[in-house]
């Protein structure tokens, strides 16, 4: 990994330490953007015959002439505020996010349909089917928080992890990394599901798409599974329906398990790793998510060294703990391994203890932008 990289930390829930001293820095539990992808990491072969790039503007090469094209606008993926929009802006903004005027990022790929706030075990079986008919992507609504009113919570993956996480599923993908590309929220709220599978069409020129069998949209979630099937077939796209993941692992030991919400039907979902997460139960997070957890943090300015602890105050936090706890056994990186090491997490503060001392020498944190924690 390059400096700056992420640190992680493997651990299991004890019971809650006593607090630790507080340092301060400023808040940081905000979307960030993400870092370079590291130096030195594998390179996936693509489908026969395209043209493939793993970094943050890839797109395939578009050998196609005398498309009509409209003049688009730009916007954040991140939360700034958004423009109203008409009837005549909703046909001429761009659709995606961060992939140019031209929005061919998914040209002729097949489209894997969600929310992807938790990349869990099913999410990743979308992308799984997807590799199988063509290049797959990720398409992700961002916003809706925002425009639908809801309280915030943290990511559970950062958003500046999410590449990495992404590159992990290369294997289960015919050895292609999917890449995901956003759409805001506030530019297809609106659309019925007609139009949305027309601009998919027209506006994308993608192959086809996948969904879960629970999958909804258009406006106020009208359209479902079925009739995406329908529009897709009229429009000339192929669909792929997947069935839902089922939670397995029902051995979890802190209730964590039962029904989280109206729409839980025992299936793998965002929901049920919040609430996980939020009981401190690392061994069933880590079975939803196919992966240990990472908490990244970021610690330019914020680390207290005392000896072989790194205090880290919980403002620093990009995305979602788990439950205040002591975890144990756990692995620190930080553009490399540094070492084992345990977790004391408490209402204000992240302790982080290194079993070897030496670990936590200067020459392993000269400009450390982030760590991460990796539970599990």
């Amino acid at each position: 990994m390059e400096r700056g990289g992420t640190a992680a930390l493997a651990c299991t829930f004890r019971s809650s330490s006593s607090p630790s001293p507080v340092s301060h820095c400023s808040p940081l539990l905000r979307p960030r953007r993400r870092p370079p992808a590291a130096a030195g990491a594998p390179h996936f072969l693509p489908p026969a015959g395209r043209r493939f790039s793993y970094c943050s503007q890839n797109r395939f090469l578009d050998t196609s002439k005398g498309l009509k094209r409209h003049p688009l606008t730009t916007f954040s993926p991140f939360g700034r505020p958004s423009v109203s929009l008409n009837d005549a802006d909703l046909v001429k903004d761009k659709m995606l996010i961060d992939c140019g005027e031209e929005q061919d990022c998914v040209l002729d790929g097949i489209v894997a349909l969600g929310k992807f706030d938790a990349l869990h075990i099913g999410h990743r079986e979308l992308a799984m089917h997807a590799s199988k008919s063509g290049n797959p992507f990720l398409l992700s609504f961002v916003g809706m928080a925002e425009v639908l009113g809801w309280e915030y919570r943290p990511p559970i993956v950062a958003h500046c992890d999410r590449k990495r996480v992404l590159l992990s599923w290369a294997p289960y993908c015919r050895n292609v990394v999917p890449l995901e590309y956003q759409v805001e929220f506030a530019k297809v709220r609106y659309l019925t599901p007609r139009q949305f599978v027309e601009r998919l069409s027209t506006d994308l020129r993608i192959k086809g798409v996948v969904a879960g069998e629970n999958y909804r949209f258009g406006y106020k979630a009208s359209g479902d599974a079925a009739e995406l099937v329908k529009l897709c077939e009229e429009f000339g796209l192929s669909a792929f329906i997947v069935r839902s993941v089922m939670d397995t692992a029902k051995g979890s030991y802190n209730g964590a398990t039962p029904a989280v919400n109206s729409s839980d039907k025992g299936q793998v979902s965002s929901s049920r790793v919040r609430k996980a997460l939020s009981v401190g139960d690392i061994e069933y997070v880590s079975k939803l998510l196919g992966r240990k957890h990472r908490l990244v943090l970021t610690v330019t300015e914020c680390p207290v060294k005392e000896r072989k602890n790194i205090i880290v105050p919980k403002s620093c936090m990009v995305n979602m703990p788990p439950a205040d706890g002591f975890y144990e056994n756990c692995e620190l990186f930080n553009g490399g391994y540094l070492g084992l090491c345990r977790v004391a997490i408490n209402a204000e503060t992240i302790d982080i203890e290194m079993k070897d001392e030496s670990s936590l020498s200067p020459d392993n944190f000269q400009e450390v932008k982030q760590l991460g924690i990796e539970f599990g």
